[in-house]
């Protein structure tokens, strides 16, 4: 499974690439202002600056919904770095746009899909990868975790490449369910990737494995 994670952040990202497990980075319009990256051209150059940081996969989102708009958008995006993969979203005119990028070499990532059909058809159009978005289907007590695993029979059936790209991703929980059920990246906050780490009875063992061996030491003076 590919991590991927969701910020705007250039510290967080920075982290999460030390930690040694990232695969790729997702962001959009209110992750940039939550940055305070607002104006079309510091956009562009907080793209590359994410590009310069991560080794592949910065999903960088269009803010058009007409397919004229999102092929000029989506065509100026990827050539700020071969890293870019131009996120669509999920729309007639998406649907279009993403066959043609497609056709024309540059990876696209179809987002806020809620449904197996949104999938299949963004699938069908060439796709690099499909957001599911688990976590607001969570909120409205719709089961997430049973849209991705409706994704991933549809996509095994009939051998489409498109990988399934998790969103919405609240909690370590979720990561490990993802995994389970085979969805292909996940992308969530650091928060949420750093909590596979804790276990309180690591945390436990390596307090006594720690006292142990200053006993031991102690005892050898």
């Amino acid at each position: 499974m590919k991590f991927f994670i969701d910020t705007a952040n250039l510290d967080q990202i920075k982290e999460a690439q030390d930690l040694g497990v990232l695969d790729g980075v997702t962001t959009n319009p209110s992750l940039m202002a939550k940055e305070g990256i607002t104006g079309e051209q510091n956009v562009l150059n907080h793209y590359k600056a994410i590009c310069a940081i991560v080794d592949d996969n910065v999903s960088a989102e269009v803010i058009s919904t007409t397919y004229e708009e999102m092929i000029r958008e989506g065509e100026a995006l990827a050539a700020l770095d071969p890293k870019i993969v131009v996120k669509i979203p999920m729309i007639k005119d998406g649907v279009k746009a993403i066959k043609y990028l497609t056709s024309k070499g540059i990876r696209t990532n179809c987002t806020l899909i809620f449904s197996p059909g949104q999938a299949l058809l963004a699938a069908k159009a060439g796709a690099s990868y499909v957001s599911p978005f688990l976590g607001r289907l969570d909120d409205i007590s719709t089961d997430g975790l049973q849209l991705i695993e409706d994704i991933r029979i549809i996509f095994d059936n009939y051998q489409y490449k498109t990988e399934i790209l998790a969103a919405s991703i609240r909690g370590p929980l979720h990561i490990v369910n993802c995994a389970k059920i085979g969805a292909d990246v996940i992308t969530g906050p650091l928060s949420a990737i750093t909590a596979l780490l804790k276990h309180p009875l690591t945390d436990t063992g390596l307090a006594q494995f720690l006292a142990d061996h200053k006993k031991a030491a102690e005892a050898a003076k």
